[in-house]
């Protein structure tokens, strides 16, 4: 596409904008003058969100015409099923405003009239919130959640809730709820791959990822229990950040507040997490969010990261290729890489596995009915959730939470310091004091997506590892390295690496030291501008 003098200028220009520059900031950008649209439809959908604020606050893109630009994007993408709701008029009424307030001089948030999408399992004033499940089709909370306020508050505009798989249980995001929304009935088809259609974009923050990858918006939310922000991300073509959480009382804890937050699954687990196209992009987001500053890209040159073998083993041929070649570029680079120490969590998917369905399973036995009650829910009990449930892989977690079958292992698991998630914490903390090194990286799923079970939503993965076939679990081979972290507590970011042979994203991950959720996000800026950006799906 050839770009006028102008456009090539506001490109150049906002390329060089960093996110931190932003915050806080009214100045504006300068532009060359012309007289037509300074921005075409295609050129828009290609921002980034760092450029869209860009563009936005400068006025060489209007709100209305940027919002109207994606909406039209996500009307002519409806089949990918990203969206349960499009609030086509409520968005453009913002974006009015916002449009308003820049020319009378009135001072703009750090994200300047930004659209972003939002997962339908996370709180919103006015709008419903209906976790993909036909018992809370109709549920309006009567507040946003606190991460979501935040960003409000600095001037995004929500153009929507976003697809998920029903309750979040799951990681294909084929999600089998009929008529959520009597009008688009965008929920009754699974999700879909912008980069192939025939398979899953990951879950369960999959409509989101699927809103970031087919460009019809530059940034948004999730939420992650296991892996739900940076499985996506890495099945389809986008950054993922789950932050540190802590302890299960919250300490530590920088996006969620219990109850008033999301729909719960694990109140020692979840947590909503950023996603974007830049992991630029994450850091403005979790600045915000927390009321921090975005760091800087970090040198990589001398950087130690490790490779625990535990998350190299039995990757698919396809995805082996690339995150060979992505880990010789940050080689080249002059990353240092840690292969092998004393400590590399030998033993750490063991006890991760002991671990995770006893937390999982048993804490939403309590954490369901705490908020359906405290946010007037049209249900009150798991019983009546349960009900209502059509996704034959959460019906089946629901039969475990509903008998309370993981109680015991869950004390068990849960005990101070000689519990299993204790033990696992400490092996993540010893092993980055033995190692010596700010992070770990991986691939972030041992293959690219897999095909849609239209049937039954989840149930057997096909790949390769050294030429040899082998079939595993759906839930279990997907969320294999993304788990752990969640567990312990710690920051973990998915990035996209590149693409298979067959065209198919391919993430890696990074996981730091609980509570250098900043230092992990100037490594993964670090280390995008090293891999370089995804071509856009053909869609």
């Amino acid at each position: 596409m050839q770009h006028s003098p102008s456009r090539r200028n506001f490109f150049k220009t906002s390329g060089a904008i960093s996110a931190s520059s932003l915050l806080g900031s009214t100045a504006l950008v300068a532009c060359g003058g012309d007289s037509t649209p300074f921005l075409s439809s295609d050129e828009q959908l290609a921002l980034t969100a760092t450029q869209a604020v860009a563009a936005l606050r400068s006025g060489n893109l209007s709100a209305t015409t940027y919002v109207s630009t994606l909406i039209s994007r996500a009307k002519a993408v409806s089949d990918l099923n990203a969206m349960i709701t499009l609030d086509e008029v409520g968005a453009m009424a913002a974006a009015k405003q916002f449009d308003a307030d820049r020319a009378a001089g009135k001072a703009l948030g750090a994200l300047a009239g930004l659209p972003i999408v939002v997962k339908d399992n996370i709180n919103t004033k006015g709008m419903k919130t209906t976790g993909g499940t036909y018992s809370l089709r109709n549920f309006q909370p009567t507040t946003n959640a606190p991460s979501l306020q935040k960003l409000i508050d600095a001037g995004a505009i929500v153009l929507g809730k976003s697809n998920l798989h029903e309750w979040a249980f799951g990681i294909t995001s084929t999600n089998f709820t009929l008529g959520i929304d009597p009008i688009s009935k965008m929920a009754t088809r699974p999700c879909k791959n912008p980069y192939d259609t025939s398979r899953i974009p990951g879950g369960s923050s999959g409509g989101t990822a699927v809103a970031l990858a087919a460009r019809f918006a530059p940034a948004g939310l999730g939420t992650d229990t296991g892996g739900s922000t940076r499985e996506p991300a890495s099945f389809s073509g986008i950054a993922g950040f789950r932050p540190s959480v802590g302890d299960g009382a919250g300490k530590g804890r920088r996006y969620a507040d219990g109850v008033n937050d999301a729909l719960p699954i694990s109140t020692t687990r979840d947590t909503v997490g950023p996603m974007a196209r830049t992991v630029a992009d994450i850091a403005l987001l979790d600045a915000v969010i927390t009321g921090g500053t975005v760091p800087t890209a970090k040198a990589l040159k001398g950087l130690k990261i490790g490779l625990p073998s535990a998350f190299w083993k039995d990757l698919d041929d396809s995805v082996k290729t690339v995150a060979d070649a992505a880990k010789k570029k940050l080689a080249d680079a002059g990353v240092v890489f840690v292969e092998a120490s004393t400590a590399d969590l030998n033993g750490i998917m063991a006890l991760n596995d002991a671990i995770s369905f006893p937390i999982a399973l048993h804490e939403p036995v309590a954490a369901i009915p705490a908020y359906l009650s405290a946010n007037s829910a049209p249900v009150t009990t798991v019983a009546q959730v349960q009900a209502g449930l059509a996704s034959p892989d959460v019906i089946g977690a629901f039969g475990a939470i509903a008998g309370d079958v993981f109680a015991a292992a869950y004390d068990a698991a849960m005990v101070p310091t000689s519990g299993g998630r204790a033990q696992l914490q400490k092996l993540y903390k010893d092993y980055f004091a033995a190692a010596g090194v700010e992070c770990v990286l991986f691939p972030t799923t041992l293959l690219a997506a897999p095909k849609i079970d239209a049937a039954k939503g989840s149930s057997e993965v096909k790949y390769t590892v050294g030429g040899v076939a082998k079939t595993g679990d759906t839930f279990g081979t997907c969320i294999r390295n993304t788990d752990p972290c969640t567990n312990a507590g710690i920051p973990s970011l998915s990035i996209p690496a590149g693409l298979t042979a067959g065209g198919l994203p391919v993430g890696m991950q990074i996981d730091g030291p609980l509570g250098s959720d900043a230092n992990l996000l100037a490594i993964g800026m670090g280390i995008e501008g090293v891999w370089g950006s995804l071509k856009a799906p053909a869609i």
